[in-house]
């Protein structure tokens, strides 16, 4: 154990040494929000770039010293193509509900305005995009929801990068900052059968969050594709383990 987490510390540790630069999509969200503290607590990147409609909200000031904000008007992303320049890593977090935005609105949100994000990415530069899509997500499905996850995982797919990665979540267990009723239900629901069944239909935002993280750390070759379900994200999202030290005592005895 000891170790594995030595290794860890130092696939971080050669990480930070590139000095690389990162962006999030959909920072404001519930993934998105966990996963700016997740990347600031483990300092991997020199540079990370929020990018979004707004700024970060004043209860979150505390972060804005840390990171870098690029506001976007996704109606007319191409106009802001320079928010997306000099990243070596793409974070996409973006997504809405039907509930909220209409089925026009959703399709607009979670797949046009992604893959227009995706493709500024690429051409500015950026080797490594990772989405967050949905447990069951196929293009050929007859549900609104999944088929259009599945169309953005494929056109992201298409667009070429050095190395995509795809997290298929299942219902993400969190307490939402905005009232979705029918996910609520879900998540207490899934909450109670995820004692039973821990990897099977849910995940914890957290461990979404650091499932990410963990895999910009992974060796990864030109071209490659990694589709992460809902159980690969548990056994990935980990919390980081610090390698052990040795304690004065053994030292002192020693001596």
């Amino acid at each position: 154990m000891a170790t594995e987490a030595g290794d860890q510390q130092q696939q971080r540790e050669h990480f930070r040494a590139q000095q690389k630069s990162c962006f999030i999509l959909g920072a404001s969200g519930e993934t998105g929000r966990v996963l700016l503290r997740e990347l600031l607590a483990q300092q991997l990147f020199a540079r990370v770039t929020l990018i979004g409609r707004r700024k970060l909200s004043p209860e979150e000031e505390e972060l804005c010293i840390h990171v870098n904000q690029e506001v976007v008007d996704f109606e007319k992303l191409d106009e802001y193509a320079s928010a997306f320049q000099g990243h070596d890593v793409g974070f996409c977090c973006l997504g809405t509900t039907k509930a909220k935005a209409g089925a026009d609105g959703f399709v607009r949100v979670d797949r046009d305005y992604v893959i227009q994000a995706a493709q500024l990415a690429y051409t500015g530069g950026c080797k490594h995009f990772l989405l967050q899509s949905s447990q069951g997500a196929d293009k050929g499905s007859s549900f609104l929801y999944l088929r259009v996850k599945g169309e953005v995982e494929a056109k992201v797919q298409e667009i070429g990068f050095n190395h995509f990665t795809v997290l298929r979540p299942g219902v993400l267990l969190c307490a939402r900052r905005e009232s979705r009723p029918a996910e609520w239900i879900a998540q207490k629901v899934l909450g109670a059968m995820a004692h039973m069944f821990p990897t099977a239909y849910s995940v914890p935002v957290a461990t979404v969050a650091r499932a990410m993280v963990a895999s910009v750390l992974m060796p990864d070759g030109s071209g490659t594709v990694q589709v992460l379900e809902n159980k690969a994200i548990h056994a990935l999202g980990v919390p980081v383990a610090e390698p052990c030290k040795k304690s004065t005592k053994q030292g002192q005895d020693s001596a």
